[in-house]
């Protein structure tokens, strides 16, 4: 049975395939570009870190957040402690654009994500090129041959590279692979809806020497402080912040789980 990934990793093939930018080219401009920023490393604290996401649309739930101005979004972001953000630049199913990233990015001080679908090599110049600090390789739309070679490429452009995995047998790729940034999306890829049981049993079978983040189905603090529990440095969140009322104080709430703050409040 096909899935929603499947149809969207094949339009992402489709266009790849048109691709006539040569290679090398486009190497070289990347490692030309502005150097990344450090992403996976600050995620490791005694508070639990929030990955806060600037998208605009769901394929579940259409529309998100109104008219979304991605610097201003990310201001609020940073205002509320994020660590870091992640941006959608796809375009036909996500409705982001490499624009956003541009603009979210600038708009201040955190490493940002590119959150896409990585199925070309250029697709991880392009993230460089774009500015961007780190790449989303996803362990089920990825042979292990071309899940070595993006991880590779990702490392000799100093870009982190999260992982992201669905279940025990993926999460043994991506280790088998190197992955240091593994991410647990709890959204499964058939029916598109969320586990949240998914990330703290899949969590339980990776090293405490991987930075851990879970993805997906985040609403709120009390969601973040049972994957904090299991052992999650950091949370990947989107809707749950881009369509709140306060962005500011929805971020905050999250980063205050496992703090000490929030243990004497």
């Amino acid at each position: 049975m096909a899935t929603y990934l499947d149809k969207i990793l094949a339009a992402h093939r489709a266009t790849a395939s048109t691709d006539t930018r040569n290679v090398e080219e486009l190497r070289e401009q990347a490692l030309r570009s502005s150097p990344p920023r450090p992403f996976g490393a600050p995620l490791r604290n005694e508070h639990l870190s929030v990955i806060a996401e600037i998208k605009r649309r769901s394929p579940s739930k259409g529309t998100l957040g109104g008219d979304v101005d991605p610097a201003e979004v990310a201001r609020e972001y940073e205002l509320g402690g994020a660590a870091a953000l992640s941006v959608l630049t796809d375009e036909d199913h996500f409705g982001g654009s490499r624009q956003d990233l541009v603009l979210a990015r600038a708009a201040g001080d955190l490493p940002v994500l590119r959150k896409d679908f990585c199925v070309d090599e250029r697709h991880l110049y392009d993230a460089r090129i774009m500015g961007a600090d780190a790449v989303l390789l996803i362990v089920a739309a990825l042979s292990d041959q071309e899940l070595l070679r993006f991880s590779a490429v990702a490392a000799e452009l100093d870009l982190d590279a999260l992982v992201e995995v669905h279940d025990e047998r993926e999460a043994y790729r991506a280790l088998e692979a190197g992955a240091t940034i593994i991410g647990v999306n709890q959204r499964d890829l058939v029916t598109f809806e969320v586990d949240h049981e998914r990330a703290v049993r899949v969590g339980a079978s990776l090293p405490t020497s991987v930075v851990r983040i879970a993805e997906s189905g985040v609403r709120g603090p009390r969601d973040a402080a049972v994957l904090h529990a299991a052992g999650f440095d950091a949370v990947l969140v989107g809707e749950s912040v881009v369509t709140a009322d306060d962005r500011v104080a929805a971020v905050r709430a999250l980063t205050l789980v496992g703090s000490r703050e929030a243990s004497t409040s």
